[in-house]
């Protein structure tokens, strides 16, 4: 029962995090990591899955053996959150509440600049 439990709370922080790929205000990363831990626990066939899939698999490897991630992907998150928010802000009716999504948006810029940033010479060298 529990491992049943841990595959449907792995799909739906899944479906969470591709929706994060889209709206500003719904972290990805954290849902993925959500996802895997809770696949890891209820289906190894799905935690397999997720980590090799081509293009969620190596933000989960990565986040877990601690290399980080990269410049670019770190500076892409910021530039599409960030403009998002000022718009959705622009649109808020209620002036107060405008302020409040200062609240995700700065936590989600520390949360990234906090982690680990995996530079060009490492890309290569996985390459390889």
């Amino acid at each position: 029962m529990t491992r049943i439990l841990f595959n449907i709370l792995g799909t739906l922080a899944l479906i969470l995090a591709v929706l994060g790929i889209f709206l500003p205000l719904l972290p990805t990363t954290p849902f993925l990591l959500l996802a895997a831990a809770c696949y890891m626990r209820g289906s190894r066939r799905m935690y397999d899955w997720l980590t090799s899939h081509r293009i969620f698999g190596p933000y989960i490897v990565d986040f877990q053996t601690g290399r980080g991630i990269p410049l670019r992907t770190k500076v892409l998150a910021l530039a599409m959150m960030w403009p998002s928010l000022a718009v959705s802000a622009w649109i808020m009716p209620v002036p107060w509440a405008r302020w409040l999504l200062l609240i995700p948006g700065l936590g989600v810029t520390i949360y990234l600049l906090r982690l680990p940033t995996r530079t060009h010479d490492e890309d290569q060298i996985n390459r390889e």
